[in-house]
C-alpha cells in the first residue's frame, strides 16, 4: 500500500473535519451571544454552553491535531528539502493562522463557559470568514504550487 496516499487521505478527512468546526462554532457564538444580549433562559445558554463543548474537544480538537500529525507525516514522507518550496512555506504559515485562530476560539469557549463573553454577536460573524479565506489560500497554493 501506498503510504503517501494513506496520509493524505487521513490528512484530508481530518482537515475537513476541522475547517467544520472552525466555521461552525462561531456561529454558535453569534447564536450565545445574541441569547446573552435578550436576556435568554438560562436552560439555553447551558445548551449553547455543552454544544460548544463537545464541538470543540470532541470534534475540532481530534481533527486539528490529527491534520497536524498526519501533515507532518507528509512532508516527512516528501521529503523534508521540499519545504524550501515556497507554496509549502505558505501553507504551513496559513495552518499556523488556522492553529492560532483554533485556540482564540478556545478562549472564547471559556469566556462563554464563565458567562463573561465581551464580544458582540457581529465580531463572532466577522470572525467567521478568517477560516474560509485562509483555506481558499491554502487551496490555491496546494493546487497551483506556486514557485
Amino acid at each position: 500500500m501506498n503510504t503517501y496516499l494513506l496520509f493524505k487521505s487521513i490528512h484530508l478527512v481530518a482537515v475537513i473535519s476541522w475547517m467544520v468546526g472552525l466555521l461552525y462554532l462561531p456561529r454558535i457564538f453569534v447564536y450565545h451571544s445574541e441569547a446573552v444580549q435578550n436576556n435568554k433562559s438560562e436552560d439555553l445558554m447551558f445548551t449553547f454552553k455543552v454544544m460548544e463543548r463537545r464541538l470543540f474537544m470532541y470534534i475540532m480538537n481530534p481533527a486539528m491535531i490529527v491534520s497536524w500529525i498526519f501533515g507532518v507525516l507528509l512532508i516527512h514522507t516528501i521529503g523534508v528539502a521540499n519545504f524550501d518550496f515556497i507554496w509549502l512555506q505558505l501553507k504551513m504559515t496559513f495552518v499556523i493562522i488556522l492553529t492560532v485562530y483554533h485556540f482564540f476560539l478556545f478562549q472564547c469557549l471559556r469566556k462563554f463557559a464563565e458567562n463573561n463573553n465581551y464580544f458582540s454577536p457581529k465580531f463572532y460573524k466577522i470572525i467567521n470568514e478568517i477560516p474560509t479565506v485562509l483555506l481558499i489560500g491554502i487551496i490555491i497554493v496546494v493546487v497551483f504550487k506556486p514557485l
